[in-house]
């Protein structure tokens, strides 16, 4: 009997953790040919899965990222999984504003279109600091790609209609922005919270100042993925999250779902600004729809970077 309990509670175990990791595909097989997306950080994790299902819709898909030898075989392997030899890499480092601007300049030289950026490249919580002192955190996931995508834009209007969509999380709701101290680098979990909370001011005011020009924004939480942030940790605790994240969280395909749904899906056309989760519309919480603040945040940005 007592083996019987154990086998009914491993089972219905299992299934839990099963329904847990449950997700919606997209299922909508848009052609992208003749389009040009380009995706920050696609050698790896969500980005590179959507690097490959963009490619696979038949997309000229570049990858920006920092490690040239990664992303030279990131390009390798786009190319053989998604059958599209269109793909190549462009060194872009998120963390240096220099680097930022040197990548655009090349990429309005080289490259005629722009139809859909994807702001995927994050930093997870950690203490460090940028080459041009923000907080990681801040700096690359917020700050980095609001440079980039500014400086983008005109293509990215020019090529109307065309799409920006940024990589947030939903832990965004645990933290409030404190424009007394933008750049915070105390505690590393709420720093990172703070980052994606600003994500989804930043796609907000987007929107509204896209409008009607042709250029849609979304912000979209992929899920918990199992991707390689846990690379930037102790051993001991990469070891601890390999195996909650073998159990809770869900493949990096998986996570690629929403971020394809947003860059291909005709229903989310009318739906620019907006929040995504699990290929669908999804609640925000009061406090993260307030514009007085995403525009506080916008402007408070350009000066940080310098674009103002």
């Amino acid at each position: 009997m007592y083996l019987l309990y154990t086998v009914i509670a491993g089972l219905v175990s299992y299934l839990i953790l099963k329904w847990m990791k449950m997700r919606r595909y997209c299922t909508d097989v848009k052609r992208l040919d003749g389009k040009t997306v380009l995706i920050t950080g696609g050698n790896s994790g969500i980005g590179k899965e959507t690097a490959v299902a963009l490619a696979m819709r038949g997309a000229r898909v570049i990858i920006g990222c920092r490690d040239v030898d990664k992303a030279r075989k990131a390009v390798k392997d786009i190319k053989a999984r998604s059958h599209n030899v269109n793909v190549l890499y462009m060194e872009l480092d998120l963390a240096n504003m220099r680097s930022i601007r040197e990548f655009c300049t090349s990429f309005l030289q080289k490259e005629k279109r722009l139809d859909i950026l994807i702001n995927n490249a994050g930093m997870p919580s950690v203490l460090d600091w940028t080459d041009d002192n923000f907080s990681m955190c801040f700096g690359v996931n917020h700050l980095g790609h609001f440079l980039l995508t500014n400086l983008l834009l005109g293509r990215l209007k020019e090529t109307a209609p065309s799409r920006v969509i940024t990589l947030t999380c939903e832990n965004y709701k645990y933290q409030k922005l404190d424009f007394q101290d933008l750049n915070y680098n105390l505690l590393p979990f709420f720093t990172y919270c703070r980052s994606k909370l600003a994500n989804v001011y930043f796609t907000q005011e987007l929107a509204r100042m896209t409008e009607g020009k042709g250029v849609s924004a979304y912000a979209v939480h992929p899920g918990y993925v199992q991707s390689g942030w846990t690379c930037h940790y102790s051993i001991l605790f990469r070891i601890l999250m390999k195996v909650i994240m073998f159990m809770f969280f869900i493949p990096c395909e998986m996570g690629a779902q929403t971020v394809i749904y947003c860059a291909v899906s005709d229903t989310v056309a009318g739906s620019s600004g907006g929040y995504f989760t699990d290929c669908r519309p999804a609640r925000l919480r009061p406090f993260a729809k307030d514009s007085g603040v995403a525009k506080k945040l916008w402007e408070a940005s350009e000066r940080l970077v310098k674009l103002a």
